[in-house]
């Protein structure tokens, strides 16, 4: 089987040679379709660019990211974008949810982004929001949302578009225990079910053992 990302010899740096900053160094990784995936680490120590580098969301100093055997670096911005959208979908520590919209248009944004018809898309975001609970909620805007139904839509909104992976950076660091326990299973349950991959950053061990493989990002490199 294919690996769905693969990092060689990646590094990340900023600043000129005289207060070059190294935050990454050297590291190898891949991970394979439907595969789970955590990383973790302290704060500080990289993890947030490691997931903008696979993502593409940034450009590596040295070496070169693989998705689906693609290099997004030797990509036009539109083309790498695309590629982005449709192989990972976000989750953050954070909502981000548009404050304006409601849930349900919220989770279709995605969907109409890349063009598909607004009936359609509002009838899947409506059917995933009432698959996690949240039909009684669906015309109400973020503020008018408890923390843990935010990011329910957050997760929703990710994974609306059957994304290949699911990128999640400390997914319950904002949340009480009660609704970190419930987002998390939420992220799992509905992953294995589109049986696309999982990669996520924590500091949480106990979230991190629910998953295939736990990497350790520590001294710039990752093992």
């Amino acid at each position: 089987m294919s690996n769905l990302i693969e990092c060689h010899a990646l590094g990340f740096s900023y600043g000129d040679d005289a207060s070059k900053t190294q935050v990454l160094d050297n590291i190898d990784f891949s991970m394979k379709p439907g595969e789970s995936v955590a990383i973790l680490g302290q704060s500080g120590c990289g993890k947030s660019t490691l997931l903008n580098l696979i993502a593409g969301l940034d450009t590596p100093t040295s070496g070169e990211v693989l998705i689906s055997n693609i290099n997004p670096c030797s990509l036009t911005e539109n083309a790498r974008t695309k590629l982005r959208a449709e192989t990972f979908g976000f989750v953050y520590q954070f909502h981000h949810l548009l404050r304006d919209f409601s849930a349900l248009d919220n989770v279709a944004l995605p969907l109409l982004i890349r063009g598909d018809g607004k009936k359609d898309a509002l009838q899947r975001a409506e059917q995933l929001l009432t698959k996690i609970g949240l039909e009684h909620r669906l015309q109400h805007k973020p503020g008018e949302l408890s923390g843990g139904e935010r990011q329910r839509v957050a997760i929703a909104r990710a994974l609306v578009a059957k994304p290949a992976c699911l990128i999640a950076d400390e997914p319950t660091g904002n949340l009480d225990a009660y609704s970190a326990s419930e987002a998390l299973s939420l992220l799992l349950e509905l992953n294995k079910e589109r049986q696309s991959s999982l990669l996520i950053v924590t500091h949480d061990l106990a979230i991190a053992n629910k998953m295939d493989r736990i990497l350790t990002l520590s001294n710039l490199t990752l093992k």
